[in-house]
């Protein structure tokens, strides 16, 4: 069964390493090595082995869970988690992330550097700390190798099943730890508890772990404890179904805090100004999270009314909901109330692209998008609204051209596939629509229309035997991954 599972894992390891170019890829036939079971726990899982499972595991998550498109959100994302992991004890830093689309708080660590997010703990952590908070120690579960150990104890009892491994990894932070477990338990990869239940001993761990990172990384201490505090007391006054997810996988209790606060007092206090950064972040989810435009706009003038951590961050959260209702004008006036103090803010720049775009303008959303990125190329939000605004202004020539380019910079962001797909059915590209379709949906785990989009591009590049070498290629791959399946 070892075998077999191994054996899944090294498909996919070949044939889910995106290429750089919808065009012209070149593909990793490298196999994974069988890990030998004779070796210590530290190298049960190698470094590499878990990293491709991690990669597994996220392409099969995201054909299972509602994820984000937003790349502010990721970009913000990524640059707090680096600068933590930077400061951390995590030797394989080689991270991707993900954030769920729900309005739970949650936060979660898999094998090989996948770090997911709900974007719900946005909204819920009140201050960029109190979210590095969950972050940390979700880094520390991930550099203290908490999963793989307790992976050996159980493979010392049963033999490794991989498939079910991974199952059960996705079912725990899809819909919750108990139907992890549950999954979990009917797989030879599982003993008596969920692996993702850590011990209470890791808990410990990662939380001393955590704020060592915390605290390295120049942020406040204090705001662990603040927030499993909040989080213990939300979880005191709500119904069992409605206890916040992190909590099912990681519980809390009055020690584990009084601990938490008993370590924080040993490290002086850092008082650090509001993360405007954090802050617009949390608007804009406060404004995704919202029924209607219109209960966007009466929120943030409600919480510019009152008592506000940033009330430049609500003027953002304003101006976005403004622009979604369909009152760009207002919205354009909303925004210049923050934008002159900071007019190079990437947050504004794209925001005010989007209210041109609203006002039906996309050649002025575009020439303004373009002037930023001079000044930053490459940047991933803005070279995504830039070919978003570029489609709308019929420029989709000019916009295929700058996500395939991109594609070099970002091979794994489904968001961009998607995009450059759209873009090249515009401008008549039928062979790159489809083999942008491919890679989109291998990176969301649907192998069979990735196979059946690879066909299509196959079938009209008959006369360009060099593309269809390549086609055939991915499409091998693809059909390796759907047999191995099949067999498992």
């Amino acid at each position: 069964m070892l075998i077999r599972g191994v054996a899944l894992m090294s498909v996919f390891a070949i044939s889910l390493a995106v290429g750089t170019d919808a065009r012209s890829q070149d593909r990793d036939n490298s196999k994974l090595k069988i890990p030998n079971l004779g070796e210590s726990s530290t190298s049960l899982f190698s470094a590499d082995f878990e990293y491709e499972i991690g990669r597994t595991w996220l392409k099969v998550f995201r054909r299972q869970a509602p994820t984000i498109d937003d790349p502010l959100l990721y970009s913000y994302l990524e640059n707090l988690v680096f600068e933590l992991v930077n400061h951390s004890e995590l030797q394989d830093r080689r991270i991707d992330l993900v954030i769920v689309d729900n309005p739970t708080i949650n936060a979660f660590a898999v094998p090989g550097g996948v770090i997911g997010v709900h974007n719900g703990l946005f909204e819920y952590a009140q201050t960029e700390d109190e979210f590095a908070t969950v972050i940390a120690h979700e880094i520390a579960h991930l550099s203290q190798r908490h999963f793989s150990r307790r992976v050996e104890l159980g493979q010392k009892q049963q033999p490794l099943n991989i498939a079910g491994l991974i199952a059960g990894l996705v079912l725990a932070a899809t819909v919750g730890g108990d139907a992890g477990m549950a999954a979990l338990s009917t797989t030879q990869a599982a003993i008596q508890n969920s692996q993702l239940r850590y011990s209470r001993a890791n808990e410990a761990e990662a939380d001393r772990i955590g704020m060592q990172t915390l605290t390295a990384a120049g942020m406040d201490p204090y705001a662990a404890p603040q927030m499993f505090e909040r989080m213990f007391s939300a979880s005191r006054y709500s119904s069992g179904n409605r206890v916040p997810e992190f909590l099912r996988t990681h519980p809390l209790s009055e020690k584990r805090i009084a601990d938490t606060r008993a370590r924080a007092l040993q490290h002086p206090r850092t008082i650090r100004p509001v993360s405007l950064d954090f802050q617009l972040m949390r608007a804009r989810v406060k404004n995704h999270f919202a029924r209607t435009p219109a209960e966007a706009v009466a929120m943030f003038n409600d919480e510019l009314e009152g008592k506000q951590v940033s009330r430049e961050a609500n003027i953002y959260g304003l101006a976005l909901a403004l622009t979604d209702a369909g009152r760009a004008d207002e919205a354009a006036l909303a925004l210049d109330g923050i934008w002159s103090g900071d007019p190079d803010r990437i947050e504004y720049v794209i925001a005010d692209a989007e209210i041109e775009l609203a006002r039906g303008n996309p050649r002025k959303a575009t020439e303004k998008l373009n002037q930023r990125l001079k000044l930053s190329p490459g940047n991933h939000p803005l070279t995504m609204a830039y070919a978003h605004a570029l489609q709308q202004a019929g420029d989709s020539h000019v916009a295929e051209q700058v996500l395939v380019e991109q594609s070099r910079r970002k091979p794994t962001d489904p968001g961009l596939w998607y995009l450059l797909a759209e873009v090249q059915g515009l401008a008549g590209n039928i062979v790159g629509l489809h083999r942008s379709r491919a890679e989109y949906f291998i990176l969301n785990g649907s192998f069979n229309q990735a196979k059946q989009q690879l066909t299509y591009a196959l079938k009209l590049s008959k006369d360009n035997f060099t593309r269809s070498a390549k086609i055939n290629e991915r499409l091998e791959q693809v059909q390796a991954i759907l047999n191995e399946i099949e067999k498992s």
